[in-house]
């Protein structure tokens, strides 16, 4: 049996209120634009999740919601807030049983690093080390449960950034 993981890191967020606590900024513009293209390209590839992991950051939450992906169950994780990568597997391993493709939206550095060390390979793609935001990682594991992934066993699908789509 195979799983799916789609990797996404939050779409580009709003600095301009000082005021505003680091969890609750929402996206600008350009993440309310690229979110969409993301989402499309998802469904054009045939990448549609089953169900979503998504930090509980109101960025990360918006990105979700403009990914267009209305009809799949969303749950909602404080611990991917800024999560290092190990906290992140560990989150992954808890997901549904029954869904063969996972959606996972958080931040970076942690997403970049969880990427990095998910797959067996790298993609050949200039930005997949920094990963930026909204950068998307398909990715395919030869496991039965979410609990049976491992470093280094992922294989890549597909990775696309909001510039590759413009």
């Amino acid at each position: 049996m195979s799983l799916t993981l789609i990797l996404i890191r939050h779409a580009k967020s709003d600095w301009d209120d000082p005021t505003l606590d680091d969890h609750d900024r929402p996206l600008n513009e350009r993440g309310r634009r690229d979110a969409p293209r993301i989402g499309a390209w998802l469904r054009a590839k045939g990448h549609v999740p089953v169900a979503a992991m998504i930090s509980t950051a109101v960025r990360a939450a918006e990105t979700w919601a403009r990914l267009g992906f209305d009809t799949v169950q969303a749950s909602y994780h404080h611990r991917l807030y800024h999560a290092p990568a190990p906290v992140m597997l560990g989150t992954l391993a808890t997901a549904r049983s029954d869904a063969p493709v996972v959606a996972m939206v958080g931040h970076n550095p942690g997403i970049a690093e969880c990427a990095e060390r998910l797959l067996a390979h790298s993609p050949d793609h200039a930005r997949f080390s920094d990963y930026p935001t909204c950068a998307t990682l398909v990715a395919r594991f030869d496991a039965a449960n979410w609990s049976d992934i491992h470093w280094g066993t992922g294989t890549v699908l597909d990775f696309a950034t909001p510039h590759d789509l413009r």
